[in-house]
């Protein structure tokens, strides 16, 4: 009988516990928007080679962050759904082939066509805080098929939310497709360039020539102790 008694205890202990974490309240999940974008219809056009991003430790975390007024960061209950790192290299390759109109953007790492160009792409900074605007650090490197550096870029973007944490993740969301936004224009200037002028090898142009000197008479000597002459 108490064996009995003990087996229903524990049951009914089960069954309560069950149901008060079905209860409890669940973290909000947040992810990054990419925007409007447009797929791109043409089968050609530069091969870009997006290297994986470099992002900042501090965010490398599920939990999202908050920048408060004396620059500390707080946690919040709000997570990210997923990898931070990969939500923004997926964003940026989504933007980029949107923007360029090519359906080359491609992971390096799985890539097996011949590039035209290479992105390296380094993020220090992104977050915000309630009544701090979203900030964006961010640096790239523009690499020719060579491998040789032709771009180098420093970008320091803010966009402002109202406060909620929706909000800021939208916020940080635009700063990202400005980030796509910049990109895109370096690399539509550099795929733009003359095939001598990209590869480096430039003519140089011939030397001006310098006019013939008209030989001078010779100077008449000064009369004196010491003679002098004046060229």
């Amino acid at each position: 009988m108490m064996l009995l008694r003990s087996y229903r205890l524990l049951l009914l202990s089960m069954v309560l516990g069950v149901a008060g974490c079905s209860l409890l309240p669940q973290a909000p999940l947040y992810q990054l928007d990419a925007g409007t974008l447009k797929a791109p219809s043409a089968r050609t056009g530069v091969v870009l080679l997006l290297e994986p991003l470099a992002l900042a430790q501090y965010l490398q975390r599920e939990v999202i962050l908050q920048r408060q007024a004396d620059g500390s960061l707080t946690e919040t209950d709000a997570h990210w759904a997923g990898s931070l790192q990969e939500d923004i290299d997926h964003l940026l390759q989504r933007q980029l082939a949107s923007r360029l109109h090519t359906p080359y953007v491609l992971a390096a790492a799985s890539s097996g066509l011949p590039a035209d160009m290479q992105l390296i792409v380094s993020i220090s900074r992104l977050d915000s805080g309630p009544q701090q605007p979203a900030v964006l650090h961010a640096q790239w490197r523009l690499l020719d098929k060579n491998g040789q550096l032709r771009e180098q870029r420093l970008l320091q973007l803010e966009q402002a939310h109202n406060d909620s944490l929706t909000s800021q993740v939208q916020a940080q969301s635009r700063l990202l497709q400005q980030l796509a936004e910049q990109l895109a224009v370096d690399v539509s200037e550099f795929s733009r360039q003359p095939a001598a002028s990209a590869s480096g090898n430039r003519t140089a142009p011939p030397a001006p020539r310098k006019p013939a000197l008209t030989p001078k008479p010779p100077a008449a000597p000064v009369t004196g102790a010491a003679e002098v002459y004046r060229f």
